[in-house]
């Protein structure tokens, strides 16, 4: 190397995205797998076992609703990685934070679950509750934006899934915030709002209308 010339810049290192997805997919399941292990009726209910199992809808409506959310957060982040081309250390440690707040999601469920129908506590136990699912969606969302700013997703990814796959992850977060502040006043509303989140992106509704027009198209076209 001559005296006029730089430095070469040290490269970078890279990681392959399998053993993250393996671990992250792991940890999505027992997360999800959590929430069933707080639903549980009293041990002296055998005398009124329906009342009982009825009685305990707090909590089938709280798994309801995290599992749901749950799942949609899997398949974002199961989308991120599908159009990763590799991740670096940050995008890594990212993804860790990510996945906190996942493993997280558990706890406030069951705070949930227990203070519904009590006023004050309620209220407390919805907003944290809120706020927990609104940290893990914006981590969610920080963590393509990133990938996408230093050019970690796949050199070949079509530019229209990934501009849509950015505007899903989006609007999401206003819809937590205002529903955060509805929870303040009418707790149960909120609830009901973040499970209509989650509805929305894990139902394909893009797919449904493309399939949907397809299907008219071929009822419309003549018969031979």
């Amino acid at each position: 190397m001559t005296s006029g010339e730089s430095p070469p810049k040290p490269r970078r290192r890279q990681y392959s995205t399998g053993r993250l997805e393996a671990f992250s997919d792991g940890v999505f399941a027992i997360a999800i797998t959590l929430l069933v292990l707080d639903i549980a009726v009293p041990a002296r209910a055998d005398q009124h076992l329906l009342r009982s199992f009825i009685d305990e809808w707090p909590s089938y409506m709280a798994y309801v609703v995290s599992f749901s959310t749950i799942g949609a957060m899997w398949l974002g982040h199961n989308a991120v990685t599908e159009y990763l081309d590799h991740a670096d250390a940050t995008f890594v440690r990212l993804n860790l934070l990510l996945l906190l707040f996942v493993s997280f999601l558990p706890f406030p469920t069951r705070l949930f679950a227990e203070f519904i129908e009590r006023d004050s506590p309620e209220r407390v136990a919805v907003t944290i509750y809120g706020i927990s699912l609104l940290l893990t969606a914006t981590l969610l969302m920080v963590l393509w934006r990133y990938a996408l700013r230093t050019k970690l997703v796949r050199p070949d990814a079509d530019d229209e899934e990934v501009q849509l796959l950015t505007q899903r992850l989006t609007p999401g977060l206003g819809a937590y915030l205002v529903l955060i502040v509805a929870g303040l006043f009418v707790p149960i509303i909120a609830v009901i709002g973040y499970f209509a989140i989650a509805v929305f992106y894990i139902i394909p509704f893009r797919q449904l209308r493309q399939g949907l027009r397809f299907w008219r198209r071929a009822r419309r076209s003549p018969r031979p």
